[in-house]
């Protein structure tokens, strides 16, 4: 065999498996399954829902402030005088009972001014003695001068007596009358002096009492300043008391959340004249205030008494008034002090519980709209109008039924009709029922 024709068988040796490898290809292609089929699942969201409520309200409005005592007494000396006497409890922070002698003053000048006006009232009283005395003779003898008057002038028409003897009784007869008239006056001006003497004894008696001062109500001492031996001016400041009674909170309050504690409240019609009897009952508040112990919260119960007379113009909130009445009665020991001066208080107002209302999470409420879960468990924007919040909840004017279920977990992004797997939020349904229900 030549070369050549080896060469071709060579060639031709090639095709066989060619064809073989073909031939599997094929079968395993004729063989081969086709894909199978899968349907598209439309992707859902888990997120958390409740069931909007619709339950009474009760509005709620809270602000801070100190704790002030309702009366400041400032202890000012009426009259001048060294110090003899000071109470040994006159001291910041002691508590002294009505009527307790505080301070003394010297009393030595005023005793010699009661002394010295005693003395001249007891003089006047003499002067008016003798004054009447003198008046009585005067007027027996003007009498006497009257009766030898007509007699004189009776002989003298008659002949028997001078025209100078009848002037003469005459002249008698009116220096007896400017007697009287003198003596006359004397006692009517009596009154005046005797007046005028019995104020400077009565002034004297009162300088002499405002040389004791004494505690006008049950009081805590506070701002001290005067001390034994030391001269006081008339006018000067010794020391504050401050009723222990009762204390008031003036507590800065929103506008926004004063508001709120009116609404749905019907018109009155204000009597001025007889406002200050009325203004608790036409506000019909209730407050409580609080005070932060650290390891918790002690509470009192307190008095609606008046708003303050200014809006602060920069923070936009009014002072509300409170008080507290016998505070150092209702310590309890560890738990409640009593409530002092300086210390800052919260005041929570609650209003009257108005009509039911449909209330929602605050932080369900997305740029004025909220979501809702329709009926085929899809997501759908709902605009909302906010009467208004209160803590962590919202009240809806409109926009929402009751019994309609909102989303109230977060959702980003989230897409209008979108697919929602619901999980009812229990924990978060009772405590929105709390709030409305203002426990």
């Amino acid at each position: 065999m030549n070369p050549s024709q080896t060469s071709h068988w060579r060639k031709l040796l090639i095709l066989p498996p060619l064809i073989i490898g073909a031939l599997v290809l094929m079968f395993m292609v004729a063989s081969k399954q086709p894909p199978a089929k899968i349907d598209r699942i439309e992707p859902t969201r888990t997120v958390r829902v409740i069931d909007v409520p619709l339950i009474k309200l009760v509005a709620v409005a809270e602000g801070y402030g100190p704790v002030k005592p309702a009366r400041v007494w400032t202890a000012v000396s009426q009259v001048s005088g060294t110090v003899t006497y000071i109470h040994p409890k006159l001291r910041d922070g002691e508590i002294l009972s009505e009527g307790t002698e505080l301070v003394h003053l010297d009393p030595k000048d005023y005793e010699i001014a009661q002394a010295q006006a005693s003395a001249e009232l007891a003089e006047l009283d003499m002067q008016e003695i003798n004054a009447r005395a003198s008046l009585a003779i005067e007027k027996r003898n003007l009498k006497l001068a009257k009766d030898e008057n007509e007699r004189i002038r009776n002989l003298a028409t008659q002949g028997t007596a001078s025209q100078s003897s009848a002037d003469q009784a005459e002249r008698a007869m009116l220096a007896y009358q400017a007697a009287v008239q003198n003596k006359n006056n004397i006692l009517t001006l009596v009154p005046a002096q005797r007046s005028l003497l019995e104020a400077r004894l009565s002034l004297a008696k009162r300088d002499l009492q405002r040389t004791i001062i004494k505690a006008p109500f049950d009081m805590r001492v506070a701002g001290l300043s005067i001390e034994a031996d030391q001269y006081v001016p008339t006018g000067k400041s010794l020391f504050e008391g401050d009723a222990i009674d009762r204390v008031e909170i003036k507590a800065q309050v929103a506008m926004s959340s004063l508001r709120r504690l009116f609404i749905g409240r019907p018109n009155v019609k204000i009597d001025f004249h007889r406002l200050d009897e009325s203004i608790s009952e036409l506000i019909a508040l209730d407050s409580v205030v609080q005070l932060d112990m650290g390891n918790h919260i002690a509470e009192w119960q307190a008095e609606f008494v008046r708003f303050s007379d200014i809006v602060d113009p920069e923070t936009r909130t009014m002072g509300v008034v409170v008080a507290v009445d016998d505070p150092f009665d209702k310590i309890i020991p560890g738990y409640r002090p009593p409530l002092s001066k300086g210390m800052f208080a919260r005041v929570v107002l609650s209003g009257k519980v108005s009509m039911r209302r449909i209330i929602v999470p605050r932080s369900a409420i997305r740029a004025g709209t909220v979501y809702v879960v329709d009926e085929n468990s899809r997501l759908r924007r709902r605009a909302v109008k906010i009467l208004f919040s209160q803590g962590n909840i919202s009240v809806i004017e409109e926009g929402l039924s009751e019994g309609e279920r909102i989303v109230v977990s977060d959702i980003v992004p989230a897409v209008d009709g979108m697919l929602l797997q619901a999980q009812f939020d229990k924990e978060l349904s009772q405590a929105l029922q709390a709030a409305g229900d203002g426990s």
